[in-house]
């Protein structure tokens, strides 16, 4: 794996050049890395170096979660119409 460091906006940013032998993985960590772009976008900050308490990420993940349970009830409703 090589690995190269360029710097964005004051942030160094590694890229890694990976070889997928599985590209279903492959397209998850493209999603993990455009997550990461809009968050930066929308927040200013990585993930890492943000300083939110527990209490924060808790709530972060509730909201996470309960948007789940939102498309899980929405594709069991479409399933249904289609059976």
């Amino acid at each position: 794996m090589n690995i190269i460091c360029t710097t964005i906006k004051n942030i160094t940013m590694k890229e890694k050049l990976v070889k997928f032998r599985d590209p279903i993985i492959e397209n998850v960590v493209d999603q993990l890395v455009s997550r990461s772009d809009v968050g930066y976008e929308k927040y200013g900050v990585t993930l890492e170096d943000d300083s939110g308490g527990l209490t924060k990420w808790l709530q972060h993940l509730q909201e996470e979660l309960l948007d789940a349970a939102n498309y899980i009830e929405k594709l069991k409703q479409v399933t249904n119409d289609k059976h």
